[in-house]
């Protein structure tokens, strides 16, 4: 059994660049290890693609040291996966120009999706901690008026806070994606779901309708 999760090949993304895009925009993921106990665990929370010199792939984040999580991943013998979950929405058959040729139609979902394998590691130590609550915080604030930085808070304050978190760092041996757009399905009826989402009150439609537009077109 591979890790590789189901898709048609039309709707599976391969290149890496693409992926790790997706990954920095997205950043919110569902961090899943393995325990010893044949469990998994399960925390959300945003990761950060490392700038690497050796062309290896990293993810940073950080959990609360109350969450057991770190834990699981020191004892060791543990594999990850973070779980990015990009743009997503039900897609009707009431868009589809089949529905009106022969009703020979079915509801479906779209999205985007990348899995990162790997193998996680922890750290405790304070400079690392700093450094990456710095990064993680200027790449969220840097398009808001009035940026707030780490250094506007106490250092004693910093500190103790750095003191509640634990880092983790999740080195990728595996990445997939995919986008699930209605690849296979005919242009007659990618053009008239993209223009159904398009037209949609709903923000989930309009947004996967770009999305879509973009894989559909070859832009993306």
């Amino acid at each position: 059994m591979t890790n590789i999760a189901y898709a048609r090949e039309s709707a599976r993304e391969t290149r890496q660049s693409v992926l790790l895009d997706a990954a920095r925009t997205i950043q919110l993921a569902a961090l899943v290890t393995t325990t010893s106990d044949a469990q998994l665990k399960v925390s959300h929370l945003p990761l950060l693609v490392g700038d690497t010199h050796d062309g290896s792939i990293r993810l940073c984040g950080h959990f609360a040291r109350a969450n057991d999580h770190w834990q699981i991943i020191e004892r060791g013998d543990a594999t990850s996966v973070a779980i990015f979950q990009g743009p997503h929405t039900y897609l009707s058959p009431s868009n589809y120009a089949t529905k009106r040729e022969t009703g020979k139609v079915v509801p479906t979902w779209a999205y985007v999706i990348v899995h990162a394998h790997g193998t996680a590691e922890t750290h405790h130590e304070a400079n690392w901690l700093l450094a990456h609550v710095g990064a993680l915080t200027e790449r969220n604030e840097a398009e808001l008026a009035n940026p707030w930085k780490v250094s506007d808070a106490p250092d004693d304050y910093v500190a103790s806070m750095l003191r509640g978190i634990v880092g983790v760092e999740l080195s990728v041996n595996q990445l997939e994606g995919i986008w699930k757009m209605n690849q296979h399905r005919s242009e007659a009826d990618k053009a008239s779901t993209i223009a159904g989402l398009a037209g949609s009150d709903n923000y989930r439609d309009r947004q996967l309708a770009k999305v879509m537009a973009e894989v559909i077109n070859g832009s993306s």
